[in-house]
C-alpha cells in the first residue's frame, strides 16, 4: 500500500497593529483560499490591534464572517493579561507547526519582530530574516545601503527631534530641492507622508510625520514620475518579474493611503507595462541588486519612480507585500507565468530552504577535527 504523504502544517499569522491590519486580513484570506488543502494543513492566527494572538478556532470564526470585534471580546476573558506571555501563548496551541507564514504588513511583520520570534521558536518561516527585514523597513537604512551599492535613489536628509531646528525650509531647499516629500522612516501604506512646496506645507507635514516616528526623511520630489513596480522571488539566486505601472489620477498628489485603501476607483494598473527594453532591464537589475544588498530572502516588491526623461529611482522595498485581489506582487508574477497557488508553494519551499541553510551555521566554538 502506498504511504500517504504527510501534509505540511502551516501557521498563517496576520493582522497586526498597523494601518494595514484589514489589508493583512484580506491578504491572508486570499492565501488561505489559494493553498492546496491536499498539501497543507493550515492553522490561522490573528494578531489583534492590541497585540494579542488569537488561536485557530477564534480566527476561523473571523474568516467565517463573524465581526472581529465580537470575537476579540469573546476571547479576552480567557486570557490572563497579567501574564507577560499572554500576547503569544496561543501560538503554543499548535505545537506541530512545520512553517510559519507571516502576512503582517508594516509594523511587527516587516520590521524583524516576528522573524525574531520564529527564530526563537526554531521554526522555518516565509520571507526575510531579522536584519534584512529591519533594514528594509527603515527607509533611511535602506537608502544608505542602496547608495553604498550604487543603486540610484532620491536625495534626502534625515530630520530628528535633535536636529529639527537646524533643518529649516531654506536649508532643505538648498540641499534637497524646492519640492519635497516628507516620510516617517519606519511606516508603511503612505502613512504620515506629505508633499511640500512651501515652508508652511513643510512645517505642517513634518509635525504630522513626527506623530509616527522619531526619524523623518525629507526627500527630493521627482516631477511627474511614473510609478513602476517589480516583484522578486528567490533566495541566493532570485529572479525578477515583468514590470507593472500604477497610474494615479492627476487630481491626486501621489499614490497615498486614500487611493491605496479607501477609494482606488481612479487608480489603474498596466500589467505588464511596456517600457524601453534597456529601461526594463535596468529596473530589474536594480531590483535584484537591492534584494541581494539588503540580504533579503523569499520575496519582495520593489517600487520605483521613473522620471520624465527615463531615469529610475528606487523608492521603497516591501518585504511582505500584499496578496489581495489587486495586489501587485502576485499580479506581476501571474503575468510573468507563475500562478497564485504555485507562487505560494514556491514561497513556502524557499522558507524551508533558508531554514536548512541557516541550520548549518554553528553558534558555538567548533574544534577542528584532529588529523
Amino acid at each position: 500500500m502506498m504511504e500517504t504523504q504527510k501534509k505540511i502544517h502551516v501557521g498563517l499569522l496576520f493582522g497586526g497593529n498597523s494601518s494595514e491590519h484589514d489589508v493583512s486580513k484580506r491578504s491572508a484570506h486570499n492565501i488561505y483560499d489559494a493553498m492546496d488543502k491536499e498539501k497543507y494543513d493550515v492553522d490561522l492566527f490573528l494578531l489583534t490591534k492590541d497585540g494579542i494572538v488569537l488561536d485557530n478556532a477564534a480566527t476561523q470564526r473571523i474568516f467565517a464572517g463573524e465581526p472581529e470585534d465580537q470575537v476579540v471580546a469573546d476571547e479576552m476573558p480567557k486570557l490572563d493579561l497579567s501574564d507577560p506571555l499572554a500576547p503569544i501563548k496561543n501560538l503554543a496551541t499548535a505545537t506541530d507547526i512545520d512553517i510559519f507564514y507571516p502576512v503582517v504588513h508594516g509594523n511587527l511583520g516587516e520590521d524583524g519582530t516576528l522573524q525574531g520570534l520564529f527564530k526563537l521558536l526554531k521554526k522555518p518561516f516565509v520571507g526575510s530574516g531579522v536584519l534584512a527585514s529591519a533594514a528594509s523597513f527603515d527607509k533611511d537604512i535602506t537608502k544608505q545601503i542602496l547608495t553604498h551599492n550604487h543603486i540610484q535613489n532620491t536625495k534626502y536628509v534625515v530630520v530628528t527631534p535633535e536636529n529639527r531646528d537646524q533643518m529649516t525650509y531654506a536649508y532643505l531647499q538648498e540641499h534637497v530641492g524646492d519640492h519635497l516629500f516628507i516620510k516617517p522612516a519606519n511606516q508603511g501604506s503612505s502613512v504620515g507622508i506629505h508633499k511640500a512646496e512651501t515652508e508652511q506645507e513643510y512645517l505642517d507635514g513634518l509635525a504630522d510625520a513626527f506623530k509616527y516616528d522619531f526619524k523623518i526623511l525629507v526627500e527630493e520630489s521627482i516631477d511627474n514620475p511614473r510609478e513602476v513596480e517589480c516583484s522578486i522571488l528567490g533566495n541566493e539566486n532570485p529572479k525578477a518579474s515583468k514590470l507593472g505601472a500604477i497610474d494615479v489620477p492627476k487630481s491626486d498628489t501621489f499614490y497615498d493611503y486614500n487611493n491605496k485603501f479607501v477609494d482606488a476607483s481612479g487608480v489603474s494598473f498596466e500589467l505588464p507595462v511596456e517600457l524601453p527594453a534597456d529601461l526594463t532591464k535596468r529596473i530589474q537589475d536594480m531590483s535584484l541588486g537591492a534584494f541581494k544588498a539588503l540580504g533579503l530572502k523569499g520575496m519582495a516588491r520593489v517600487d520605483f519612480l521613473v522620471s520624465e526623461d527615463g531615469e529610475p529611482y528606487l523608492g521603497e522595498i516591501n518585504t511582505l507585500p500584499g496578496f489581495t485581489n489587486i495586489s501587485l506582487y502576485p499580479k506581476l508574477w501571474e503575468v510573468s507565468g507563475i500562478g497564485y497557488s504555485d507562487l505560494i508553494d514556491q514561497l513556502i519551499q524557499l522558507g524551508f530552504d533558508e531554514f536548512k541553510r541557516q541550520s548549518a551555521i554553528h553558534y558555538d566554538f567548533v574544534a577542528l577535527d584532529a588529523e
